[in-house]
């Protein structure tokens, strides 16, 4: 044994020696992990060739461990760590040679590329992750941020600290907005770290709240850091469950878990929001409470007002508070009296299955054991009763066709249940209500009648809704009746937009608000997949940096406003009617339908080319494009790279050696606390790349194969992570401020600066801990 230690843990450290120094040899990141794992392999197969990597392995054929084995424990359970006392034999750390342990590495890798980077499943929402650094690279060279930061700066720098709450909320839109770090340090850091010190802001605090306030983007969705992380928790997840029901005698997962054993990257898009907004709170908080007891370091800082008319409170309150609320809860109160609601009359041509029992009940009696140990007996009993009840009935009802009678009956039944107000037309109809309720706000004493003759459109809709729409009328006749109510409510939104683009707050944040909502809505809402979602985020991004340039060149933006309506028309011709022209009998409206929504994605499809050209002639989508495929191909490099340094850590058994050490430990909560620390740890000098691609699926099998809920323990890693942004000597966030820093702006100001929202971090995981609710909420409420 060389220096008396175990031939695998001596592998271990020459692997993370080779790393290490890969990392500190200057090479790009990249190369340096496939690096680390080529010389290591290297290193390794010496030693092992030379005789003096020996592993101490449990001798199977001694007595002892046949005696274990015999009074019924399972031999995957028995380990060095949790029964030193048992006779060992000393064997290489590769039994068939180092020759066979490359051949299999090589076939690995192949396989491993194809599935994870070249064709498997995941490869999909991998995309996602070109798709969001095209939309943050893109946002981020649009000035957005720059526009951002002065507004916000005007509403909350006349607080205590406000500008260091400006801060804090424009990271988190940026977060929403583009989820990358170094574009969100930087940017701030150029823009807000002079302001805030020419105020009298003691550097610590600037640069502390800078820092950490560009790392929101960790968390906050869209997450790059979460779409990496999600493709490989949804693997390591469904693995682990089944080998523990496997473990537990159980046929596969959904037998023993009653569920299926699967985790998407939308779900973790879900339980990701709270934390992200929980986070942000705490950095603001913290911001706030440093400027009331050291009022010197952090002063109010009057800016100016985002407004062109000064409003009363009383104004403020009834049309930016009062107003909304009544409108938005009237409309939640409608709904619950089903005054407002569906008006589909689509009924399914085939009768429901019948419900089956909650769980499998005809298994084995050493999966029943465990099933009962997992959910309880009252639940076992539970479905017990429920499959005799089914049994009785002759087994679960299949799905039947209906004959005509039972069909129409259904529809009539559909019918006579319909709301007398659709969904759709309420929501429009409040969207559209608090722009001019917004508009009226803003300014006061302008002429209401415009706004009044909207408002009147909004109650005319509303009683033609009622009165002449049933959930038979045709969307070409819905059209035709709501033509006069809508015309008088444009009439009203669009002198309110007037209204509205006079408020720099509105004009500032609003465009790319609708993107976020756009985008995160349509993930989060579990409307479409992460990569489509993207997509529209992307080009969205395109036109919206397209506008701002026009704009800044005095230039008409008509052609991209116009675009963005034809897009929305796109949306709202596609929801109303039936646009699949290659069946029989096609209707005269359909047709009509089908043009008018063709017309609008040629013209939407212009605009996005147009807005390129805009950006492409501006300078401005050549270094877009070039730093998007940088990035997207250093995380693809990283993850290649790091699959073979995996692979060598699992050839001479590292990988089995770590996951017996924490299975050694019997409490669940104890071996998650392990890796937790572990894992803040290699954050000071790993980056989050590295530890996700080369830690997790070490201790994934571990950390997702007990009891606790993915969702927690993915966002759990993630915030994590969120530290090794954060913490020298490594913390790239501080690499990126310390470049754009003034000379004033020491590096040990940036070190003492961060200290408090590490510690802020650390605390957030501490209520994460407390509190798992704050992850599983969102998911919960939101149906998948």
């Amino acid at each position: 044994m060389l220096f008396g230690l175990d031939g695998v843990e001596v592998g271990l450290i020459i692997v993370f020696v080779c790393l290490f120094g890969g990392i500190l040899s200057g090479f790009p990141v990249a190369f340096a992990i496939a690096g680390a794992g080529v010389i290591s392999f290297g290193i390794i197969a010496a030693l092992d060739s030379a005789g003096l990597l020996i592993h101490q392995a449990i001798d199977q054929s001694s007595a002892a461990y046949r005696d274990l084995v015999n009074s019924g424990i399972r031999a995957d359970t028995i380990s060095i760590f949790r029964y030193p006392d048992l006779p060992r034999i000393g064997e290489p750390v590769f039994p068939s040679g180092w020759e066979v342990a490359l051949d299999r590495n090589v076939s690995f890798v192949v396989n491993r590329m194809n599935e994870r980077v070249l064709a498997g499943q995941s490869i999909e929402t991998l995309l996602a992750v070109l798709m969001f650094v095209l939309m943050g690279i893109t946002l981020e060279r649009s000035k957005i941020a720059n526009d951002l930061l002065t507004t916000m700066a005007r509403v909350f720098g006349p607080l205590p600290g406000g500008l260091a709450v400006s801060i804090v909320v424009v990271g988190a839109f940026l977060a929403a907005s583009t989820g990358i770090v170094g574009a969100t340090v930087v940017t701030m850091g150029l823009l807000a770290l002079p302001t805030m010190l020419r105020n009298g802001y003691s550097p610590e605090l600037s640069t502390g709240v800078i820092a950490a306030s560009g790392t929101l983007g960790q968390i906050i969705p869209p997450s790059i850091v979460i779409v990496l992380l999600g493709t490989l928790a949804g693997d390591l997840y469904s693995a682990a469950q089944e080998a523990r029901a496997q473990t537990a005698g159980c046929t596969d997962a959904l037998t023993y878990l009653g569920e299926p054993a699967v985790v998407s990257v939308g779900t973790l898009f879900q339980a990701a929001l709270l934390p992200g907004i929980l986070l942000a709170l705490l950095y603001a908080l913290y911001a706030f409470g440093y400027a009331l007891l050291n009022p010197d370091k952090a002063p109010a800082v009057p800016m100016g007002a985002t407004n062109a008319e000064p409003i009363t409170r009383g104004e403020a309150f009834t049309w930016f508070l009062g107003a909304p609320v009544l409108i938005i809860v009237g409309t939640i109160l409608l709904g619950n009296l089903n005054v407002v609601g569906s008006q589909s009359t689509v009924v399914s041509a085939f009768s429901d299955i019948g419900e089956s029992a909650s769980l499998r009940t005809n298994v084995g009696e050493e999966c029943q054991a465990a099933m009962i140990e997992l959910h309880g007996q009252e639940a076992w009993d539970v479905a017990v009763a429920q499959q005799v009840v089914i049994s009785d009935a002759g087994g679960v009802q299949q799905s039947e066709r209906l004959t005509d009678e039972e069909y129409a009956a259904a529809v009539e039944a559909k019918i006579a249940s319909a709301a007398p107000i659709g969904t759709g037309t309420a929501i429009l109809l409040v969207l559209l209500g608090l722009i001019m309720t917004t508009a009226r706000g803003i300014a006061p004493s302008h002429d209401a009648r415009p706004l009044l003759i909207g408002g009147v459109g909004i109650v005319l809709a509303l009683l033609v809704d009622i009165a002449l729409v049933r959930p038979t009328t045709s969307a070409g006749l819905y059209v035709v009746l709501m033509f006069i109510p809508f015309i008088l409510i444009m009439y009203g939104v669009i002198e309110g937009v007037k209204r509205c683009s006079k408020n720099e707050l509105i004009r500032v944040v609003f465009p790319p608000l609708v993107l976020i909502v756009a985008v995160l809505g349509s993930i989060l809402g579990g409307i479409t997949n992460p990569t489509p979602a993207a997509a529209l985020g992307a080009g969205g991004a395109i036109m919206l940096a397209a506008y701002r340039k026009l704009t800044d060149q005095d230039r008409s933006p008509k052609i991209i406003i116009w675009s963005t309506l034809a897009i929305i028309v796109c949306i709202l011709v596609g929801v109303n009617f039936d646009l699949r022209i290659n069946q029989d009998g096609v209707s005269f409206q359909s047709w009509v339908a089908f043009f008018v929504a063709y017309a609008a994605y040629l013209y939407a499809l212009f605009g996005l080319l147009f807005s390129c050209y805009i950006l492409f002639v501006s300078g401005v989508l050549t270094p877009v494009v070039r730093e998007t495929a940088k990035v997207t191909s250093m995380v693809f490099t990283i993850l290649i790279g790091s699959q073979l340094l995996n692979l060598v850590v699992i050839s001479f058994g590292g990988e089995h050696y770590i996951q017996q050490f924490l299975k050694s430990f019997d409490n669940e909560f104890t071996v998650f606390l392990i890796v937790m620390l572990v894992l803040f740890v290699l954050g000071f000098v790993l980056d989050f790349l590295e530890i996700i691609y080369i830690v997790i699926p070490i201790v994934g099998p571990v950390i997702y194969g007990g009891t606790f809920d993915p969702k927690w323990v993915t966002i759990m890693i993630a915030v994590n992570l969120q530290t090794s942004f954060l913490t020298p000597p490594f913390g790239f966030a501080l690499f990126y401020l310390r470049g754009v820093a003034p000379k004033e702006v020491t590096t040990g100001h940036i070190y003492r600066g961060i200290i408090p929202f590490v510690l802020i971090q650390v605390a957030g995981l501490g209520l994460l801990w407390t509190f798992p609710g704050i992850v599983t909420l969102v998911p919960d409420l939101i149906p998948n």
